[in-house]
């Protein structure tokens, strides 16, 4: 993964945040000085990934930049106590790199004509799952969203907080995904105690990218509603799961997913589809 060169730009990134004397978490405190910080982002400005995340490995469906495997969806209607779900929670191992400031992520090229240059810089092979994934996540920022979908791409913490601001104001709160254990939970069947919708329209959830850096694929889509779900494990593990669900989404995933998986019958439509989210995304909610 280019780890020499991914050192390189880190010690950029601190000289450059260092001449500017504002760190990107400094950024989010003086911008958002009433919105404590997940501990998804935290994680990505310390080189340390404490955290846990749902063990996707290779996904089934490509969800507005998110990719997901088949046992991480539900159908609406199946959000009530009581209802299992087998999820697997697995502690990251593979460290993340650091989130660089904004001034060094601009100093960096992030298009799909400059990717020889990339894949250079990075030390990427091309024709590699690595080289891939950096194609996939910049093609995706680059093409136009859904109907009725804001979009953005946010390749700096500054950037991502200065796109919420402009979208719902100062006044926000975030959610993500939060298991706690400090252990890698086995997949096991989960149990739902409760959900509360926390937003419907107005919201924006931001996507962590597969690339050498910390990016974030930034939206708001149409007819979507966002729930936090209160789950606890066959082992005991509790946790709170966040899950986005799409009205009549039969049509952003595959239909061997929604068919069989889900159990819906074909010619099916208006069905409202939910997956849940990852520890290090994060939806936005003002308040």
């Amino acid at each position: 993964m280019g780890f020499l060169r991914i050192l390189t730009f880190l010690s950029m990134a601190m000289y450059v945040s260092h001449a500017a004397n504002v760190a990107p978490e400094t950024y989010w405190r003086s911008m958002l000085p009433n919105t404590p910080m997940p501990k998804g982002i935290t994680n990505l400005l310390n080189h340390e990934d404490k955290g846990t995340h749902f063990h996707v490995g290779e996904s089934d469906a490509t969800i507005f930049g998110y990719d997901a495997r088949k046992d991480l969806l539900f159908l609406e209607k199946d959000m009530i106590q009581g209802h299992e779900m087998n999820l697997q929670f697995a502690k990251t191992v593979t460290p993340s790199s650091n989130f660089f400031p904004r001034k060094v992520a601009e100093m960096i090229p992030f298009s799909l004509k400059n990717l020889p240059q990339l894949y250079t810089r990075f030390s990427i092979k091309p024709e590699t799952v690595e080289s891939e994934s950096m194609k996939t996540t910049i093609s995706r920022c680059e093409e136009a969203g859904e109907k009725g979908e804001k979009k953005f791409c946010a390749t700096s913490l500054e950037a991502m907080v200065d796109f919420i601001i402009s979208k719902l104001g100062k006044k926000v709160m975030t959610i993500s995904t939060d298991v706690k254990s400090n252990k890698v939970t086995p997949l096991q069947k989960y149990t739902f105690e409760g959900s509360k919708k926390v937003a419907t329209d107005k919201y924006i959830v931001c996507h962590k990218q597969k690339y050498p850096y910390p990016v974030y694929y930034c939206h708001r889509a149409a007819s979507t509603r966002v729930y936090s779900v209160s789950l606890v494990g066959e082992d005991g593990t509790k946790g709170r799961a966040v899950a986005i669900c799409h009205k009549n989404a039969s049509k952003l995933y595959p239909k061997d997913l929604v068919f069989k998986v889900l159990k819906v019958k074909p010619g099916t439509n208006a069905i409202n589809i939910c997956h849940f989210l990852p520890e290090d995304h994060v939806v936005w909610v003002p308040y």
